[in-house]
């Protein structure tokens, strides 16, 4: 076998490239070419491929990212949307066995008071909801209380008033579930024997008492009966963590027709201090929404002093009774010498000073109600006027003292009591 010297010799000793010529002869003939640059085009293919296979890396990455993000964001709104129903449910009154309260409350670990209703414990729903649960004595009275306050306060929704989450009814058992406010009840803010009294300031009180007016007010004309407190006191207001009040304890409530607006009992609720003179004797007028008139009056006068408004440990005898003080300094315009910092505090004090000594006047028909009260709260301090003295006739029935031509409400209509 033979074959002919290709004749590539002299091309590739240049460095140059060999390749047999396109042309229809029949002869072999080659010609001598420039090799290309070494590695250039397989350069620029890998980096175009590179270049390519990033994008498609990045986008790919940022694919995962939307899907992974748009699942996240779906199972947190199902997340929330189911921690919102355990929590509605939570906020409707519920009925607990006593084995659910001794969970509630971790087996009664954090007291948080006691009283001669029973005790009261800290206590958690869930992760979200903290309560305040009260276990009512077993031996204390025969249940009406608790048939009270639980059948009330299931119907209250409003901003001023305490929400009952849940009760126990279980055999003899009694508790009722309440929300949490962490700064416990007014009177730890506003008398002097726990030291805090002053920590509030005036706007600070004055936006509590117009809020307890609010809620009070609420329970007169905006639920479907009229609902009576009877037991409007410090105790018995409480407030959240920004200090808004919230007014508690319905054990000793009455219903009435809204139509009618006095009820007829057999015996004497509330706590004195604060009892309106009617709830004694009915020689001063019907029991009626006003009663509750005059225990708010009451405890407006105790939030402008700071002190119990009957306090016989006073080094001044006609301190003793300190409304009726009170009111004889405003009305000879004499300082009061109470806290005051500057020129606002002591129009924010002689106006709750006056609108309290309106509330406990003597008779049901002299006080104002307590759509009137929120309106004179919210209002300027000068254009409100001095209310005739209600202790001119105190210790005196109506028969005795001759009634003003200037009352505020008609004659109030005795009805029965709605059980």
């Amino acid at each position: 076998m033979n074959w002919s010297k290709p004749m590539c010799g002299n091309c590739e000793a240049k460095g140059n490239k060999c390749q047999r010529k396109k042309n229809n002869s029949t002869e072999l003939e080659i010609e001598c070419i420039d090799k290309p640059a070494k590695g250039a085009p397989m350069d620029k293919m890998v980096l175009t491929e590179a270049i390519l296979g990033f994008l498609h890396f990045t986008f790919g990455i940022f694919i995962i990212f939307i899907v992974y993000r748009s699942n996240k964001l779906k199972r947190e709104h199902r997340i929330n949307i189911q921690k919102f129903l355990e929590d509605y449910r939570a906020l409707k009154p519920s009925r607990y066995s006593y084995a659910d309260i001794k969970k509630i409350t971790n087996n009664f670990k954090d007291k948080l008071g006691q009283g001669g209703y029973g005790t009261v414990y800290k206590g958690k729903l869930s992760n979200e909801v903290f309560v305040a649960v009260k276990i009512l004595d077993d031996f204390k009275g025969n249940g009406e209380d608790f048939i009270n306050e639980v059948g009330t306060m299931s119907t209250i929704h409003h901003v001023n008033v305490v929400r009952l989450l849940g009760f126990c009814a279980d055999g003899y058992k009694r508790a009722l579930i309440y929300e949490f406010l962490p700064n416990e009840s007014l009177d730890k803010f506003i008398f002097s024997a726990f030291g805090n009294n002053y920590s509030l300031g005036w706007h600070k009180l004055q936006d509590i008492a117009i809020g307890i007016a609010k809620g009070i007010e609420y329970l007169h004309q905006g639920c479907d009966q009229r609902i009576l407190h009877l037991d409007i006191k410090p105790h018995n207001i409480l407030l959240d963590h920004n200090f808004n009040p919230k007014i508690s304890d319905f054990g000793l409530a009455k219903l009435c027709s809204k139509e009618q607006s006095a009820v007829s009992m057999t015996a004497a609720r509330g706590t004195m201090g604060y009892i309106a003179p009617e709830m004694l004797s009915r020689n001063f007028g019907n029991v009626s929404s006003k009663s509750d008139v005059y225990s708010f009056g009451m405890l407006l006068i105790e939030m402008v002093g700071g002190r119990k408004n009957i306090d016989a440990t006073v080094e001044n005898t006609s301190q003793a009774y300190f409304p009726e003080w009170l009111y004889n300094h405003l009305d000879q315009e004499q300082e009061v010498h109470i806290r005051i910092e500057d020129e606002s505090d002591i129009k924010i004090a002689k106006k709750l000073s006056i609108i309290g000594l309106w509330c406990i006047q003597w008779y049901p028909i002299d006080r104002p109600s307590m759509k009137i009260v929120v309106g004179m709260l919210e209002g300027e301090e000068g254009n409100l006027v001095m209310p005739p003295n209600p202790f001119t006739s105190m210790g005196q029935t109506r028969t005795s003292v001759r009634r003003r031509k200037t009352s505020i409400q008609p004659e109030l209509t005795v009805i029965s009591e709605i059980e």
